[in-house]
C-alpha cells in the first residue's frame, strides 16, 4: 500500500512565529514600561522621602541630656551637687532579640529584675533611635569588664551621665527632697520631647517643686554612622540649656544645729525670718539618706522605709498635724482682749478645775495644787489652763475660730514646696459639715487650750510666732531665695505681705508678747529653766503639751508609767529679740519633752553668728 506524506504549511507557521513575536513584544513592552513608571515614581515623585530614608541609615540623632541645676544655701554652701557616674545603654532599634542581648550581657554585669523593669518602662515612651539605659551607677569594675567585651556588643555603649549627690544627707532630705527614675507615671506627665537623655526627675521637696527650674532643656547631635552604629564624624549640634541654679533662704548651720538637736528624738524645727517670711531651717526627724534614692535604691530598702513605725519619709515639719496644746493660749488671750471680754488686769481664782455647771464634768488644771488668783500675765506664763477654760467659754468657738484662721491656722501657708497640710481650725458650721453633729460646749473649753480638733503644722506655728512678734504683720513663708540663670544672672524672690492681724487697740500686743517674756523670765514661767542670765538677747514663748490619749475624770497622767508612744507631745514657739524681732522658731517633739532648749540652742547660735560676723565685717 502506497504511503501518504503530509505537506507543511510554511505561511502558516512563519505567520504564528510573527505573531508571538509580536505578542512577546508587547508584553515585554508593557513590563518595561511597568518597571520605567516604577522608577520614575521611585527616584521622582518619591525622592524626598526615600532621600530622608537612606540619610537615616547613616545618620543618628542623639540627645544631649542637659546639666542640673545645683542648690546653695543662703550663704553659698552647696547642699545638692552633680557627680558623674556611668551607666549600661541599649539602642532598642538595633536590636533583634533583647531576652538573648540582656541574658548575655547579665553574665559581665549585674542586671536586677528592677532593672529590666525599668528599661521596659522607659521604653515605651522613648523615641526608635534613642538609648536606654538598662543599668545604672556602674562601679568602676563593671564598667572595665564590659570595656573588654564591647566587640561583642555594638548595639550597647556606656555613657557617662552626672547624677544627684546630697553632702549633707539626712540632715536637708525632707527640705530638698530627692531624684529618682523616671517612672511610667512620670513619663505619661512630662514633656518627651524636653526629657531626651534624661533618666531622673525630682521626686519630693524642692526637687519636685522647682523640677521645671532645675532641668533644663535637652540638646541634640546629628552624627554619621558606620555599619555598626560607630561614630564617624559630628553633622550637627544643638546644645543643651542647664538648669537653673537655686539658693535657699536656709541657713545650713542652723539647720545643721537645729537636726542634731533633736537629738534621737521624733519631732520637727522650723525657723522664720520674722521680717521677710524667709525660712532659716525646715528640720524633720528621723529622715533618711536622699542618695539611696538618686542611686536607684532598691525595692526591699524603700519597702523597709515605706512601713518603718517611726515614719522616717514623713514630713513633719510641713506635712504633721499636732494639737498645738497650749501654743494657742496667746491667740484667744488677743482675740479676748480685743473684744473686751477680759482686761490685761482681769484675775481670775483657779481652785484647780473649771465647771461649765456647778454639778458637771471638772476640767482639770495640769498643776494639782492649783494656781489660785491669777492674772492674764501669769496664766500665760505658767500657762494657767483653768484660766484659759473660762476665757474659752466667754468667748465661744466661733470667735476663737476667727482669730485662728486670720493668723492663718486650718489653710495652706502655700510655702514653695509641695505637700503640706492645712491643719484644722474647728467651728460650729465645720464640725455640722465635716462630722455631721452639733458642737458641744466642752469642746469650746478644750479648744481654748489647743486640744480636740484643732490641728497645726509646726510650719503654721512659726508663722504663728513670727505675726505675733510683728505685731499682726505677716508675710507668705519662703524656701527659695535667688533663681540663677546659666548667665549668672539672677531672679531674686520678693517677701510677699499677707492680710494683717488688725487689734482695735495695738497696745493688746505688748500685753500678750510681755506675757510670753514671762514665760522664760518668771522662775514659775513654763520655760523659766532655759533662761540665762548672760544672754545678750531677749525672747519670748510660749509652751505646750499635747496629750496622745484622753485621761478619765480624776486620772493623773504619769510619764513613766504608760508606753512612750503615749507620752505627750512637747511644742514650743518663740522669737528673739523681743524689742526688735528678727527670728522665729517653732519646735515640736513627740512623746518626749526638751523642746524650749532645741529654740534656745537656734537663738543662740543665731546670735553668736550675727555677731561674728558683725565683727568680722567692721573688721
Amino acid at each position: 500500500m502506497p504511503t501518504l506524506f503530509k505537506l507543511k504549511d510554511h505561511f502558516k507557521e512563519n505567520q504564528l512565529f510573527l505573531n508571538r513575536i509580536v505578542a512577546a513584544t508587547i508584553g515585554a513592552s508593557l513590563l518595561l514600561g511597568v518597571l520605567i513608571a516604577r522608577q520614575f515614581y521611585l527616584q521622582i515623585y518619591q525622592h524626598d522621602t526615600y532621600a530622608t530614608l537612606a540619610r537615616n541609615n547613616q545618620v543618628r540623632m542623639i540627645s544631649i541630656t542637659p546639666t542640673r541645676g545645683l542648690i546653695f544655701d543662703r550663704n553659698g554652701v552647696l547642699l545638692a551637687d552633680n557627680t558623674p557616674d556611668f551607666s549600661l545603654e541599649i539602642s532598642p532599634n538595633r536590636v533583634t532579640d533583647l531576652d538573648e542581648l540582656i541574658s548575655r550581657l547579665s553574665k559581665i554585669v549585674t542586671i536586677s529584675e528592677q532593672d529590666i523593669k525599668n528599661f521596659h518602662k522607659q521604653k515605651k515612651y522613648k523615641g526608635r533611635f534613642e538609648r536606654i539605659p538598662i543599668r545604672t551607677k556602674l562601679t568602676e569594675a563593671e564598667v572595665a569588664a564590659f570595656s573588654i567585651e564591647k566587640y561583642q556588643f555594638p548595639e550597647v555603649d556606656i555613657h557617662a551621665n552626672l547624677s544627684r549627690h546630697y553632702p549633707f544627707g539626712e540632715a536637708f532630705a525632707h527640705v530638698l527632697g530627692y531624684t529618682g527614675l523616671l517612672s511610667e507615671q512620670d513619663l505619661s506627665q512630662i514633656d518627651i520631647a524636653k526629657y531626651r537623655g534624661t533618666y531622673s526627675i525630682g521626686k519630693s521637696g524642692i526637687e519636685k517643686t522647682y523640677e521645671e527650674q532645675l532641668h533644663g532643656n535637652a540638646g541634640y547631635e546629628q552624627v554619621e554612622t558606620d555599619a555598626r552604629g560607630r561614630m564617624i564624624r559630628q553633622l550637627d549640634e544643638i546644645p543643651s540649656s542647664p538648669g537653673q541654679n537655686l539658693y535657699l533662704t536656709l541657713d545650713s548651720k542652723l539647720q545643721l544645729l537645729a537636726y542634731d538637736a533633736l537629738d534621737n528624738h521624733q519631732g520637727a524645727v522650723v525657723a522664720i525670718d520674722v521680717k521677710t517670711g524667709a525660712i532659716l531651717a525646715l528640720v524633720s526627724k528621723p529622715s533618711f539618706d536622699p542618695n539611696l534614692f538618686s542611686k536607684g535604691i532598691p525595692q526591699e530598702i524603700y519597702d523597709k522605709l515605706k512601713h518603718a513605725k517611726e515614719q522616717p519619709l514623713f514630713h513633719r515639719a510641713i506635712r504633721g498635724q499636732y494639737p498645738p496644746g497650749s501654743t494657742v493660749k496667746p491667740l484667744v488671750a488677743l482675740q479676748a482682749l480685743d473684744l473686751n471680754v477680759i482686761t490685761p488686769h482681769t484675775n481670775f481664782y483657779d481652785p484647780g478645775y473649771y465647771q461649765i455647771h456647778a454639778d458637771g464634768r471638772m476640767y482639770r488644771d495640769w498643776l494639782p495644787e492649783r494656781h489660785g488668783n491669777i492674772s492674764l500675765e501669769h496664766a500665760i506664763a505658767e500657762s494657767c489652763t483653768t484660766y484659759f477654760y473660762w476665757v474659752a467659754d466667754k468667748l465661744g468657738i466661733d470667735k476663737m475660730h476667727d482669730i485662728f484662721t486670720r493668723f492663718g491656722l486650718g489653710e495652706l501657708t502655700n510655702i514653695d514646696i509641695l505637700g503640706e497640710s492645712k491643719g484644722i481650725a474647728p467651728s460650729q458650721a465645720w464640725k455640722k459639715k465635716t462630722k455631721r453633729q452639733a458642737w458641744f460646749h466642752g469642746e469650746t473649753l478644750i479648744t481654748g487650750i489647743g486640744q480636740g480638733y484643732t490641728l497645726t503644722t509646726p510650719l503654721q506655728m512659726a508663722t504663728v510666732a513670727a505675726t505675733i512678734a510683728n505685731r499682726g504683720e505677716r508675710y507668705k513663708p519662703f524656701l527659695v531665695k535667688t533663681l540663677q540663670n546659666s548667665d549668672n544672672s539672677v531672679v531674686e524672690t520678693q517677701p510677699a505681705p499677707l492680710s494683717k492681724v488688725e487689734l482695735k487697740n495695738p497696745r493688746h500686743w505688748d500685753t500678750v508678747i510681755a506675757a510670753m517674756e514671762q514665760v522664760i523670765k518668771n522662775p514659775k514661767g513654763t520655760a523659766h529653766w532655759i533662761s540665762h542670765p548672760k544672754a545678750k538677747y531677749s525672747y519670748a514663748g510660749k509652751t505646750g503639751t499635747v496629750q496622745v490619749f484622753g485621761l478619765k475624770q480624776d486620772e493623773k497622767y504619769d510619764a513613766n508609767k504608760i508606753n512612750s508612744n503615749l507620752r505627750d507631745h512637747a511644742w514650743f514657739i518663740a522669737f528673739a529679740p523681743v524689742d526688735d524681732p528678727e527670728i522665729a522658731v517653732a519646735v515640736v517633739i513627740e512623746h518626749s519633752k526638751g523642746s524650749p532648749m532645741v529654740a534656745r540652742r537656734i537663738f543662740d547660735a543665731y546670735f553668736a553668728n550675727k555677731e561674728l560676723t558683725g565683727m568680722t565685717e567692721n573688721g
